[in-house]
């Protein structure tokens, strides 16, 4: 599709800005409430392992796009906190697969029950015909700019 005008282009623009800058602010904030010693990606580090479950390091570091040595520094980190536990893997023993640790998933959900709270009452007001299409814009634009990436590599 081409659009003749790039004003509407401009203005995705701008709000995919403003939605990124918040974005990273509010997943250190999230990060710090689920441990004070916590900033940057952490949450959504965490997050990522809930739902995967049992996962590999290297996997984590592809899902973000981070290399091994940033990723293993980051896990590390979270291991040290007792967020994370890491085992071997049993189809792999030279690969670690890493997991929440009871307290990790903890401290992960309720950090993002505190979220989705927020999300609910900020959404409160939206039909929801709105957010079900809200979701379905936002995963096509994600699956673009995922495309678009792995193309410019």
């Amino acid at each position: 599709m081409s659009v003749p005008n790039e004003e509407p282009l401009l203005a995705v623009e701008r709000e995919v800005g403003v939605l990124f800058r918040r974005g990273r602010a509010r997943v250190a904030e999230l990060s710090r409430r689920v441990h004070p010693q916590l900033e940057g990606m952490a949450y959504s580090l965490l997050g990522h392992i809930e739902q995967a479950g049992p996962v590999r390091v290297t996997d984590v570091g592809v899902h973000f796009a981070v290399g091994k040595a940033t990723i293993s520094r980051q896990i590390r980190a979270l291991e040290e906190l007792g967020l994370l536990a890491r085992e071997a893997d049993p189809l792999d023993r030279r690969s670690a697969l890493v997991s929440l640790t009871e307290d990790g998933r903890r401290r992960f959900l309720a950090a993002r029950e505190a979220r989705m709270a927020r999300v609910r009452e900020l959404m409160d007001s939206w039909s929801e015909e709105d957010v079900v299409r809200f979701a379905e814009l936002l995963h096509r634009f994600n699956d673009v700019v995922g495309d678009a990436a792995v193309s410019a590599v």
